[in-house]
């Protein structure tokens, strides 16, 4: 082993040693957050197909279950064109995707209000077949990627949970 190996596996060592001292807990460890939340959390049903869409990975994270917390939110996009070209015609556009919840234990009181709010872009240069498509495929993305923000909110809040 060379001296600049076993300066790396030290320095290793020191990292997880140090992170050991300052009390971190892996989020999906045995006592993490994570572990607090997978199962419990009855997510409101959706209205509409980017609320299933959300619902969906909402589901994937943390697992189906009818209480006893529930969850509720207002899911709402926004459309605004991205790039133009000189004749006016719209080439990209820009899906901003808002979600305000409120998780609630089954008693309504509350334990947490949020707001995540992301973006993503599709191409509107294709065929009348092909733009669609990707806006469909944008809607998707955008649910994913709010729908685990939303995630890792309820994971940082985990410690205003109700005693299980």
């Amino acid at each position: 082993m060379s001296s600049s190996d076993r300066r790396q596996l030290l320095a290793g060592l020191a990292g997880l040693a140090g992170l050991a001292a300052c009390g971190f807990t892996p989020a999906y460890g045995p006592a993490g957050g994570a572990s607090d939340i997978l199962g419990t959390i009855a997510v409101a049903e959706p209205s509409n197909r980017n609320g299933y869409l959300l619902v969906r990975r909402l589901e994937e994270r943390l697992g189906r279950a009818s209480g006893p917390m529930q969850l509720d939110y207002e899911y709402r996009i926004d459309e605004q064109d991205f790039g133009t070209t000189s004749a006016g015609f719209t080439t990209r556009y820009r899906l901003v995707g808002t979600i305000t919840y409120e998780l609630k234990e089954a008693s309504g009181r509350l334990i947490t209000r949020g707001t995540v709010e992301e973006f993503v872009g599709f191409s509107a240069t294709g065929s009348i077949v092909s733009t669609p498509a990707a806006r469909a495929d944008a809607e998707v993305r955008l649910a994913t990627i709010l729908a685990d923000r939303m995630v890792e909110e309820l994971i940082f809040a985990a410690d205003l949970l109700p005693p299980a």
